[in-house]
């Protein structure tokens, strides 16, 4: 049997809260705030955090001068100036999206993560209208919307620009 969830007030805010299986004294387990409407909030939003601050505390100095590089190819391309969303993603532009079942929020037209483990590039439309370009590219790893990148010189640049100015062109005419 599933867990039972429900919802309750907590300081004004729609709290949803996961009972776990067993007795009804079960602790209450916090779960993630929600809106007056009953859906979660985005947990990443764009913010005021100084992003060469957030850069200069990546200790890879290769994936920081990675980041930097594609940093200076998105703002070419969007004509944007980087913001940090959440407290990773450096994101240029942004756009408003709304969900068929009401949820809405806003996310970058594009950009770019120094993670631990690889350069994440955040290509918003996925990448099945990209498959030219993905085989030309060079060694990645894809997930829904994100493009995985071990080494910036493991991937031909003048096609991962491409592939960026096709996104932002494609989320603008979409979006507006």
């Amino acid at each position: 049997m599933a867990a039972d969830v429900r919802f309750r007030r907590d300081s004004a805010n729609l709290v949803r809260v996961r009972r776990p299986e067993g007795p009804e004294r079960a602790p209450v387990t916090r779960v993630r705030p929600l809106a007056e409407d009953g859906m979660a909030d985005a947990k990443t939003k764009a913010n005021d955090e100084d992003v060469e601050a957030f850069l200069a505390s990546v200790d890879n100095e290769r994936r920081r001068e990675d980041c930097r590089r594609v940093m200076a190819m998105m703002r070419d391309v969007t004509g944007e100036e980087p913001r940090l969303w959440g407290n990773s993603i450096i994101g240029f532009g942004s756009y408003h999206y709304v969900y068929e079942s009401g949820r809405e929020g806003d996310w970058p037209l594009t950009g770019v993560s120094p993670r631990k483990q690889s350069l994440t590039l955040y290509i918003m439309p996925g990448f099945d209208r990209y498959e030219a370009l993905m085989a030309r590219l060079g060694k990645h790893r894809t997930g829904k919307s994100c493009l995985y990148v071990n080494r910036l010189d493991d991937v031909d640049p003048e096609v991962l620009r491409e592939l960026v100015e096709s996104s932002v062109a494609h989320m603008r005419k979409r979006y507006g």
